[in-house]
């Protein structure tokens, strides 16, 4: 079995349920100003006591900042992680007045959705997808569904159950045999599909690509079903610039409207490592918001290239 692949699925969730209900309680009862209080404790707790979380920033953030990472550096790394699961209690609530949040790019929602054929928003483990509830305001028609991992499919409607019963995400699990079916009847109806592509489910197809300054793998399936089911995919990043502040940006990525079939596995390759140079280039500019931790370099068992 491919270690690495599977190496994130392992780690069990460090927010429970019962933490989960005391910070909601705590944020929406006393205020963001209260709660982040708060999130200095745990970003300091887990700074010390998670050793493997530890050496997963460390050796991120020695990449990306070009010298060795500091325990302040690991610290804030920490901390805006925790801030934006702390944010995702607000915006679930559609509190997004409390947020001072910037937008680009947002016409390429507006083509794909006055084009009625549906788009794949793919985003990854970088700032906050959640901040999308925001653009709902702006974007009249907008219909978000999530395909993920069943497990956390199972987590993440509980966790927003847990914080506003009203506000249960379309998400469809993945690794089901009518998962396909699912995002391509969304698609038709002309909804955006949200993807998480940075993370594999373990038994996916990886594709070496060169990721700040090393070779990483990034799993392929994604892209694939994009390529399959033939529709435009869009990138789309959450970023955390401190405070209230978020920064929500749209970039194109990929059409796969039109490719022939014998052209189908060079595109997914190239559009994976231009997704890949996406994300290198958001690290670069916010560094702090790469959420990954684990040993995202490790070299997987066995990898292969998208065939045709």
């Amino acid at each position: 079995m491919n270690t690495s692949n599977t190496h994130w699925t392992r780690t069990p969730e460090r927010s429970n349920m019962l933490m989960l209900r005391i910070m909601t309680w705590i944020s929406l009862r006393l205020g963001r100003r209260a709660g982040r209080v708060v999130l200095h404790g745990i970003a300091g707790y887990f700074l010390l006591f998670s050793a493997s979380g530890r050496r997963a920033s460390r050796a991120y953030l020695n990449r990306v900042l070009s010298r060795p990472a500091n325990w302040l550096d690991m610290y804030h790394h920490f901390y805006s992680f925790a801030s934006t699961i702390h944010d995702r209690i607000y915006l679930v609530n559609q509190q997004f007045d409390l947020f001072d949040i910037e937008i680009q790019g947002q016409e390429l929602l507006h083509d794909a959705i006055d084009a009625g054929a549906g788009v794949f928003l793919m985003g990854a483990h970088f700032g906050s997808f959640e901040v999308i509830r925001a653009i709902g305001r702006q974007v009249p028609g907008l219909r978000v569904s999530m395909a993920m991992h069943e497990d956390n499919a199972a987590k993440i409607n509980a966790m927003l159950a847990a914080i506003n019963p009203a506000a249960v995400t379309d998400i469809i699990g993945l690794g089901y045999i009518d998962a396909m079916l699912k995002v391509s009847e969304r698609l038709d109806e002309g909804a955006v599909v949200g993807m998480l592509a940075d993370r594999t489910l373990g038994e996916d197809i990886m594709l070496p690509v060169d990721f700040l300054g090393s070779i990483a793998y990034f799993p392929v399936g994604p892209f694939r079903m994009a390529a399959l089911l033939r529709r435009p995919v869009v990138f789309m990043t959450g970023v955390y610039l401190g405070d209230n502040r978020y920064r929500i940006s749209f970039e194109p990525l990929v059409d796969f409207t039109c490719i022939a079939t014998g052209q189908r596995g060079a595109v997914v390759n190239a559009a994976v490592t231009r997704y890949a140079a996406l994300i290198a280039q958001h690290c670069c500019q916010t560094p702090y918001n790469w959420f990954n931790f684990f040993d995202f370099w490790q070299v997987p068992v066995a990898t292969a290239h998208v065939k045709s």
